[in-house]
């Protein structure tokens, strides 16, 4: 234990920016988007929640995953957990729709009570930045995870830190979710 001990005393002493990265490592709540009403939405406020964040698409295949997301907000969502979902058109153009198109159909056909935020771009140059923050381990301290397909689920805890990414085709009422909501 004495050997890592002076091997990170030497590591931060030839590189300060070492140890300053991770204490400067930003959170989710440091984001601000807007809700798929136009509305500012401060991640800020999500403190002392464990969130689970997931890209959606009205025209998918896993597009039923809205059912099992509102079921899963609807048991465990309130001052301990919530669910974000932030509709995508980057895989294959399957959210063509406006907010207010995606709004409507979310609504009529799922009954979605979470909350939805502004269509945004999750992978390739025009990336939305808390989807930056996601995917690139270099920003969020813990993992690299590119978006691979819509109804991919980021879980992020308490104190706003990533946890881990959950593949889309894993249901949001997977027995590893509701043991992380649980816990």
């Amino acid at each position: 234990m004495k050997t890592i001990g002076t091997l990170l005393l030497l590591i931060t002493l030839i590189n300060p920016s070492f140890t300053q990265n991770k204490k400067n490592m930003k959170t989710l709540h440091d984001f601000k988007t807007k809700t798929i009403d136009g509305k500012e939405y401060d991640f800020n406020k999500l403190k002392g929640k464990k969130v689970m964040i997931v890209n959606t698409a009205s025209e998918c295949g896993l597009t039923p995953q809205y059912i099992e997301l509102e079921q899963v907000y609807k048991k465990y969502g309130g001052d301990n957990f919530i669910i974000i979902g932030f509709p995508a058109n980057n895989f294959g153009a399957q959210e063509p729709g406006t907010d207010q198109q995606i709004a409507a159909f979310c609504k009529k056909n799922y009954g979605v009570t979470f909350p939805m935020m502004s269509k945004i771009s999750v992978k390739g140059v025009d990336m939305d930045a808390i989807y930056e923050w996601l995917t690139k381990k270099e920003k969020n301290g813990v993992q690299d995870a590119d978006v691979t397909w819509n109804f991919q689920k980021f879980l992020i805890d308490e104190n706003g830190k990533l946890v881990k990414s959950i593949p889309p085709q894993t249901k949001p009422n997977d027995e590893e979710i509701i043991k992380w909501i649980k816990s």
